[in-house]
């Protein structure tokens, strides 16, 4: 009897349901899905998505109408698009030509192109990794069950499978990375909802701040929202065109956006370590602790341990003690800060130097700041967000065995790399590029196009910080009737192979971290 049955099973005329005919589209797509970005590469990946991103927002901006009459260019168009995606923030138009609609487009750009937000995009990926493995290796032992089956057909009784220690520790990874993925959800939308409120009911309570808006003709929540998102993801965009200089005297406002930069950028590990270990306390969940104690295993960039997190937040603010120090000493009397009272300079000057390692909102202009404030900025704009000053026994500590051994194998083809391929090799050759471009100017008008302003415009791009020294019509050695002081950057005023040159930079600046081992080389001792 069970011969005549596997008979009928193999038989040729029997009719069966092959796979390939059931093949759905949802499988397809799935299929597609991990057959391209679940095994591409990471650099390839961020590369398409701040294109996709860019053109999509480029293409936005231009279907939608200016709020003035004035029509930017579609190549001016396209640098604001990539400014705000990689949050570079430079600017070559004046902000207030954009109608709600294209603001709303801005700050959603600027959402998406936020590292956090990113990182969060990654951490999904990740997860769809596991799954992807998980059922992979699933299939795997389904198949060698069913030959197992097919060759000892009636004679063998199955058993569950024994769940091996490696399977436990599987999915005790997939349940912390998608913890951590609900962690990382809460606090973007904790930042934003609060910062959002606290900046709205400053301004409903501060008269001088709401006029401002109102003459202006700004929609107060779109402007709301617009400056919790740029200040959160360390844009530095404001849809004012003076930027935060028209509430240099609203220090409540610049106290409010002052955490909300740091916890965005530079503070966020130290924050989310914090996070997972009141969640760890509270809840006992054994994901937490997983978080905390195998924070490599989880692939996530941002989450350090404990000792990297006091490290990053004594440097963090080292920096802005050193800085605020120096430009209260350079610039108290200097006529920088002219018209606010001892409190609002203080403030102000602290919101500035916050601002100066990646958020690039400001308070002043920076053109009549002095050379030794600006060569300052410039060092901290190239320096990375999670650089820290870390004692030479640690650093040898964390380092793995493997990892030496790897280094002294390939340590030509390093030093090569390093000397040829560094991250000072690209900026010297994007500063090069735009002095050639922009010689003319350089030789007409040395006052605004000069090799430091060049130079600092491109380490601002490189570093998405947005600073710019801007441009006056007043500084030109030949006086021109027709000159109109904007208030967009020295970008602005650049020649359209200049601006592309920037455009490059400012997508280099958000791919470096592929450079360098990760940016170890700027790890400083």
């Amino acid at each position: 009897m069970k011969l005549e049955q596997l008979h009928n099973h193999n038989s040729p005329n029997k009719s069966f349901n092959h796979p390939i005919t059931n093949f759905s589209t949802k499988s397809f797509i799935s299929s597609l899905f991990n057959s391209i970005v679940l095994h591409a590469n990471p650099l390839g990946l961020h590369i398409c998505y701040f294109l996709t991103i860019t053109v999509l927002g480029y293409l936005a901006l231009k279907l939608s109408k200016p709020r003035t009459d004035y029509t930017p260019t579609d190549f001016d168009l396209f640098f604001t698009a990539a400014s705000a995606s990689t949050v570079a923030s430079l600017s070559t138009v004046e902000m207030e030509v954009f109608s709600n609609t294209q603001l709303v487009i801005m700050f959603t750009l600027i959402f998406l192109g936020g590292e956090i937000f990113i990182s969060l995009l990654g951490l999904q990926l990740r997860r769809s990794k596991l799954i992807s493995s998980s059922l992979h290796k699933n299939r795997a032992n389904s198949s060698i069950a069913d030959q197992e089956q097919s060759i000892e057909l009636g004679s063998v009784m199955f058993q569950k499978p024994v769940e091996s220690d490696h399977d436990d520790e599987t999915r005790l990874l997939h349940n912390s990375i998608k913890s951590l993925g609900y962690v990382v959800t809460g606090y973007i939308l904790v930042a934003h909802v609060l910062g959002t409120s606290l900046v709205s009911m400053y301004i409903s309570l501060t008269t001088n701040a709401k006029s401002v808006l109102e003459n202006k003709g700004l929609v107060l929540l779109t402007f709301y929202v617009f400056t919790t998102v740029s200040t959160f993801a360390n844009c530095g965009f404001i849809p004012t065109n003076e930027n935060m200089i028209v509430f240099r005297n609203n220090p409540g406002l610049l106290l409010i956006l002052i955490p909300f930069g740091l916890v965005g950028e530079t503070l966020y590990p130290p924050c989310l370590r914090l996070i997972i270990w009141v969640m760890e306390r509270y809840t006992k969940r054994k994901e937490y602790t997983y978080m905390l104690e195998n924070y490599k295993e989880l692939n996530y960039g941002h989450l350090m341990s404990s000792k990297e997190c006091w490290f990053l937040v004594a440097t963090v603010f080292g920096f802005l003690t050193l800085q605020f120090v120096t430009f209260c000493i350079m610039e108290w009397s200097s006529g920088v800060m002219e018209g606010m009272s001892s409190y609002e300079k203080v403030v102000g000057s602290l919101f500035q130097m916050a601002n100066a390692r990646h958020a690039g909102e400001s308070v002043v202009d920076l053109s009549v700041v002095s050379s030794v404030i600006l060569v300052i900025f410039i060092v901290m704009m190239y320096f990375p967000p999670y650089t820290s000053f870390l004692p030479i026994g640690y650093q040898q500590q964390e380092e793995d065995i493997q990892s030496i051994k790897s280094r002294k194998m390939y340590k030509k083809k390093n030093i090569i790399q390093n000397l040829i391929f560094s991250q000072l090799s690209y900026l010297t050759i994007f500063v090069i590029l735009i002095c050639f471009t922009e010689r003319k100017s350089l030789k007409d008008d040395p006052l605004n196009f000069n090799v430091l302003n060049i130079v600092f415009e491109v380490i601002s791009a490189y570093g998405s910080v947005g600073f710019s020294t801007g441009y006056g019509c007043k500084r030109r050695l030949k006086l021109d009737e027709n000159c109109i002081d904007k208030s967009y950057g020295l970008a602005g005023w650049f020649s359209k192979e200049g601006k592309a040159i920037l455009i490059l930079a400012m997508f280099y600046g958000r791919f470096k971290k592929f450079n360098v081992h990760g940016g170890q080389a700027w790890r400083l001792i």
